[in-house]
């Protein structure tokens, strides 16, 4: 069979039961290499490298084949679709979609490289009830009516405290609608320009650039303002308009919130307004 041909070029570990295999295997290592494109590995950059500097005259999958060696690195054996991804992370996150909120991703034909598979509600609802027992109403009744989904900074605005932050790298943050801008002065939006998926929330490491530390850096001191209003306010109700909170612990913390952008771009800049607090 033309797809077991594709297991001895890819070196799989399992025999190849059909070409789909194969084809999930690249779309998620692709996948991943967009979302988590950071700055300590840069996976698009090796992707690329691997298929520009396949040798020249390599046809399309020699050229395929170099990028995955050049991302997941040159092994005897092991490029296989089912074993490489079932961990906790996964499974968990199938678990969420499925319990918690559903999430109708799909794709149109000549809309990316990948293959167009659209969402079929049908078929993922069978999914769920047969893995997972499990459905949530948002199948049937839309992140709309559940969530209020129309106008999102309407929405946001009815949040009490968040941050928003998002790598320019990552899909999800810059082409697929991520809040860029503040919505209100406690509902604020960091973005940084060579971020990627969750950078920010990931174990610090020494060799991260100077922009990723002081996007970490503000967004604590965001909570702390957060935490200290709280506790002024306490105060303030305990004890009556006229406590000293403001000469206490909580220093200018209490006098506004910082309202930041980032823009990690190899120069950093920092831009911070207070507003009154309400």
């Amino acid at each position: 069979m033309a797809f077991q041909s594709f297991a001895k070029k890819f070196r799989t570990c399992v025999q190849l039961n059909n070409s789909d295999e194969l084809k999930d295997y690249l779309e998620t290592a692709y996948s991943i290499a967009a979302q988590y494109n950071e700055p300590r590995m840069y996976p698009v950059t090796k992707v690329c490298g691997g298929i520009d500097g396949a040798p020249e005259g390599s046809d399309i999958l020699t050229r395929i084949f170099a990028d995955v060696v050049a991302f997941r690195g040159n092994k005897s054996c092991c490029y296989t679709n089912a074993t490489d991804y079932s961990i906790e992370t996964i499974e968990g996150w199938k678990w969420q979609t499925c319990s918690e909120m559903v999430m109708p991703q799909g794709r149109s034909h000549n809309d990316t490289m990948f293959p167009p598979p659209p969402f079929n509600l049908t078929t993922f609802i069978q999914d769920c009830t047969s893995s997972y027992g499990v459905l949530h109403a948002s199948a049937s009744l839309g992140y709309n009516l559940l969530y209020g989904g129309h106008d999102i900074k309407l929405i946001l605005h009815k949040v009490a405290s968040n941050i928003i932050s998002n790598g320019l790298r990552d899909p999800y943050s810059y082409s697929s609608g991520g809040v860029l801008e503040n919505i209100s002065h406690t509902v604020l939006a960091i973005h940084t320009v060579n971020g990627s998926h969750c950078l920010d929330i990931l174990p610090a490491k020494s060799t991260d650039p100077e922009w990723l530390v002081m996007q970490r850096k503000t967004e604590i001191e965001i909570i702390e303002s957060w935490i200290a209003k709280y506790y002024a306010d306490l105060d303030a109700t305990r004890n009556g308009p006229s406590s000293n909170i403001n000469k206490g612990n909580y220093g200018s913390k209490v006098e506004g919130i910082p309202r930041i952008m980032l823009e990690g771009n190899g120069d950093l800049q920092k831009r911070t307004l207070h507003s009154p607090v309400e």
